[in-house]
């Protein structure tokens, strides 16, 4: 019987922010390095900062309810096809 997985805690979530920052430096580095346009350069640099911030939130807002014992999905209907 294998052994229970534990739920990722703030720890893990911490290390995938670090690494997604990392990625949103690195990516406009090897871009400029390519020869991509500066303009460009920076677009991409936002669109990976929003993404990088909408995911952060949300994940920061996942382990709150996890560390809160999840919703409350007593009164709720999921359609059924």
């Amino acid at each position: 019987m294998p052994a229970p997985r534990s739920a990722p805690g703030p720890d893990t979530a911490r290390e995938v922010i670090g690494w997604a920052v990392f990625s949103c430096v690195l990516v406009p580095v090897v871009l400029l390095w390519c020869g991509t346009a500066p303009v460009t350069v920076v677009g991409a640099a936002l669109g990976l900062a929003g993404v990088t911030l909408a995911c952060r939130t949300l994940l920061r807002r996942s382990v709150r309810e996890a560390a809160r014992g999840g919703a409350d999905h007593t009164g709720a209907s999921t359609p059924v096809d």
